[in-house]
């Protein structure tokens, strides 16, 4: 039996009308199971108005509570970000629940409800700590949340014309990217927008960052593969006059000429998973790795 204590954090995307009878039945398992239930205001809102009994049964929260054993992402990998963004620095484990596409983060299912459950309950899955990367500029926005769970892109912007990033490796010049962009990723992201620019696929809990670029000029630029503790400076130039910075798809524009400092993160995001399930699983099973 779960103690008083037991207690989750369920957020989720608003557009998955025909997965809501399933969720009701994961919040009504967990409730039966004497887990307190916490939800998100806006999803809470969107399963109420779905005519499910949410109010009633759960907390409808508008923050995050630190006492909460695990935030349930219910939607695609879209979904856990946003979900990581919200948790942010509380420590929270996240647990992710696929409704969307390949669901590479969001790696189980509705109907994996019960075994989900068992592991809150008995308390037997495995927390992996996963880097973010930050950004540093005078130049950012003051509502931009500027850390990255996946990648952070520096991208061309409503004209055809490449940009040119001249980055840095701590004090050292590292190359000039004349491209459409440059991808910045975490390991975690390395099977997200880096894999689709042909960068590496890394293991998730390994301690580096992966710079690959996007339709390079020159063949030479290729991705490569630095130290989690690297601290890259870049500065960017474009015909355009500004370019795009993208954080985990949330996207902003930047003056050209002005400077940006990529780091790693001082805190660490948690992913909660099953004991039977790793990095290999997940790569067979979502990227059919090795299939002929």
């Amino acid at each position: 039996m779960a103690s008083q204590h037991t207690s989750v954090i369920i957020c989720g995307n608003r557009h998955q009308d025909t997965y809501l009878a399933k969720i009701d039945e994961l919040i009504s398992l967990m409730l039966q199971s004497g887990i307190d239930v916490n939800i998100e205001r806006r999803f809470a809102d969107y399963i109420s108005a779905a005519g499910y009994d949410i109010n009633n049964r759960c907390h409808i929260i508008d923050r995050p509570t630190g006492s909460a054993a695990a935030a349930v992402s219910i939607g695609g990998d879209g979904t856990f970000l946003r979900t990581a963004r919200w948790v942010g620095r509380m420590d929270i484990p996240i647990l992710g629940i696929n409704t969307g596409h390949l669901g590479f983060m969001a790696g189980y299912t509705l109907d994996e409800a019960p075994s989900l459950i068992e592991m809150l309950l008995t308390g037997t899955g495995v927390i992996e700590r996963r880097s973010l990367l930050k950004i540093d500029s005078p130049d950012l926005p003051d509502d931009i949340f500027p850390y990255a769970l996946n990648e952070v892109a520096i991208l061309k912007e409503d004209t055809s014309s490449m940009i040119s990033v001249h980055l840095s490796l701590g004090d050292f010049f590292l190359a000039d990217y004349l491209a459409d962009g440059l991808v910045i990723s975490t390991p975690t992201g390395s099977t997200g927008y880096n894999l689709s620019v042909g960068g590496p696929i890394l293991q998730p809990t390994l301690q580096a960052i992966c710079i690959a670029p996007i339709a390079p000029h020159t063949l030479t630029l290729r991705p490569i593969v630095v130290a989690r503790d690297s601290m890259l400076h870049a500065v960017t130039t474009s015909r355009a006059g500004h370019y795009r910075v993208s954080l985990d798809g949330c996207s902003f524009i930047m003056n050209a000429d002005t400077r940006i400092d990529i780091h790693n993160a001082d805190f660490c995001i948690k992913i909660l998973r099953r004991a039977d399930t790793d990095f290999a699983t997940t790569l067979r099973n979502k990227l059919l790795w090795g299939q002929r």
